[in-house]
């Protein structure tokens, strides 16, 4: 063979690798995780087993991408909440030192309407499992057995800073299509958003 097919080929196998990573990752399987509320009361995700779907956002308050997506997030609550579907918005620690690198202070962030229920990721068990790096980052998790499955995990629209310029709406097509029956279209997007402190 010759060098040029061999790089082809070997460029094949990493593509279709990649996009079976892709694939596994937004379809894994996702045990229990414990959560408290701003009373310190404990919210377990086993706890919305009947659900048709629960939607898992890390946010932070003092985060401009999240305060940019706080009315997002609560029109989509409102839309889905009567259908079947939890949210649940995490309150995640976020790196200041990386965050004030993308200039998100230079963002004008104007929000309105209610304020999102926070809630704690104590141990950071949630952030773990799910994989989560950035705020705001969406999960979008569907009961199977003794757990929930991963069916769409990223971005929740293709705009971050200009709500009126959103073009695909990535979580709600994916809500759309799981409480239809059918399968989630798209299962990972890039989500913009201020990176989350690991501990």
């Amino acid at each position: 063979m010759t060098f040029r097919r061999i790089s082809i080929i070997a460029a094949a196998v990493l593509l279709f690798g990649a996009l079976a990573v892709t694939t596994a990752r937004a379809q894994s399987t996702v045990g229990d995780f414990t959560l408290k509320t701003a009373a310190n009361a404990d919210v377990s995700l086993s706890s919305y087993a009947k659900s048709k779907a629960v939607v898992v956002v890390f946010v932070n308050p003092t985060c401009a991408f999240s305060k940019l997506y706080q009315n997002r997030l609560n029109e989509l609550k409102s839309r889905y909440g009567s259908r079947g579907v939890e949210f649940l918005f995490i309150n995640a620690p976020i790196n200041l030192e990386a965050s004030a690198e993308t200039d998100v202070e230079k963002l004008k962030v104007k929000t309105t309407g209610t304020e999102l229920a926070y809630l704690t990721d104590e141990d950071h068990k949630a952030s773990t499992l799910l994989g989560a790096t950035k705020t705001p980052e969406a999960f979008l998790l569907v009961p199977a057995g003794n757990g929930f499955v991963v069916r769409y995990k990223g971005a929740i629209d293709d705009n971050a800073q200009v709500e009126s310029y959103v073009k695909e709406q990535y979580l709600a097509l994916a809500l759309d299509n799981i409480l239809a029956g059918k399968p989630a279209g798209v299962t990972d997007k890039r989500a913009a958003g201020c990176l989350i402190k690991k501990f």
